[in-house]
């Protein structure tokens, strides 16, 4: 699936799961001659995670400065030993927020580096929803999970480069490690006006909004078509408001959400939605093929988003996330027609009228399940654990 596009002197490459991303960030690592920089929810110990570590190792070896930057909650479970041979092939490996009371009730601990990121030689930058895993879930699921990822080439990969040194540099300070180079931690002078490409981020100071004021200003001028596909979806009163505002005027909405149970709290959760959402019009289409990882959306074929953003509390109240807009009709067609594939073939349309029959003690069950969600990720932040996110 992957394809190519010229936008506003940028070359972008849309690739579709890890089969098409992993060889293409590989492949950019082993021809890497000066600098790699990558951070990752999880990073996983298993074969993705021996192949990307590999080409980690040998760039280091050759002289290449590597620097990986690992989550402390979503990265746990990565061995010391996986970590000390990277150390010792040059690779310098660093923490954000690392667990230390993995069971503590408190809020920053989904205050998380949910990004997916990768630079490479300053000019060659991924942005990703796919964390360094296995593509296959394993078990009874074959396929893999559907994600997305963009390889940019082009000025935007500059503004990339600066949010990534920028944090590990802020992170190197906070664990008391010497710095081999002086970064400026002062954001560069932003263009006011809207450019085709561009780097949306989510953090707890500048960028607290800056994702979902996208989504929100781009549902807002939908005329005709808007498509989300996302894994985790529980959208607060505005954003749900502006997609029912849309459905009202005549602009066709369809959601591809999670259908397999992962989760069962914020499954439940999300399907508290299903009833105001049909109501009005929005067609729900749910993924069974595999888990459905993606976080991605199209509008009137020309605005596109990919990126690591859930449409949930995590991601928009709490995490730090990365998204790539591009408004561009080719690199959102490609997209569109992908998710449009993936609605017909892998997923089940949920009518409004069967979904009504469901018992009494069903909808019960969905709103407490929505109500317990959105308390315990706005006061105490311990909605999730341990997820594939």
């Amino acid at each position: 699936m992957s394809s190519t596009h010229l936008v506003d002197g940028h070359i972008l490459i849309l690739l579709r799961n890890g089969e098409e991303y992993f060889p293409r960030l590989i492949a950019a690592i082993d021809a890497a001659t000066r600098t790699v920089y990558l951070e990752t929810y999880i990073y996983a110990a298993d074969n993705c995670g021996r192949q990307v570590s590999q080409a980690l190792q040998r760039a280091a070896k050759r002289g290449v400065r590597v620097h990986l930057l690992l989550d402390g909650y979503g990265s746990a479970d990565l061995p010391d030993a996986w970590v000390d041979e990277l150390r010792g092939a040059g690779v310098e490996v660093l923490w954000y927020r690392p667990e230390i009371a993995r069971f503590s009730l408190r809020r920053h601990r989904l205050r998380r580096l949910h990004r997916k990121l990768a630079l490479v030689d300053e000019h060659i930058a991924f942005v990703s929803g796919i964390n360094i895993i296995n593509d296959v879930p394993g078990g009874r699921i074959v396929a893999p999970r559907l994600d997305y990822s963009v390889e940019v080439r082009g000025a935007t990969a500059g503004h990339i480069q600066f949010v990534m040194r920028r944090l590990w540099t802020l992170v190197s300070w906070i664990n008391f490690r010497r710095q081999r180079e002086r970064v400026k931690l002062l954001a560069p002078h932003k263009n006011p006006e809207p450019q085709k490409v561009a780097f949306v981020l989510r953090d707890n100071l500048r960028h607290r909004h800056d994702i979902e004021h996208a989504y929100l200003k781009a549902i807002a001028g939908a005329r005709r078509e808007i498509i989300i596909a996302n894994a985790y979806f529980l959208p607060g009163m505005r954003f749900r408001h502006a997609l029912l505002n849309a459905a009202r005027r005549g602009v066709r909405v369809v959601l591809l959400l999670q259908g397999r149970v992962e989760y069962r709290l914020q499954h439940f959760a999300t399907r508290a939605l299903y009833n105001e959402l049909l109501r009005a019009g929005i067609e729900i289409h749910e993924y069974h093929a595999s888990f459905m990882h993606a976080k991605v959306a199209v509008v009137d074929g020309y605005w596109a988003t990919v990126g690591s953003s859930n449409i949930d509390p995590f991601s928009l109240w709490l995490a730090r996330e990365a998204n790539l807009v591009v408004r561009d009709a080719g690199f959102a067609e490609s997209l569109r027609a992908d998710l449009l594939q993936e609605i017909a073939h892998s997923a089940r349309l949920i009518s409004h009228s069967v979904w009504r029959k469901h018992s009494i003690w069903m909808h019960f069950l969905m709103r407490i399940s929505y109500a317990m969600v959105r308390f315990l990720t706005g006061v105490i932040g311990y909605a999730r654990g341990h997820d594939n996110v």
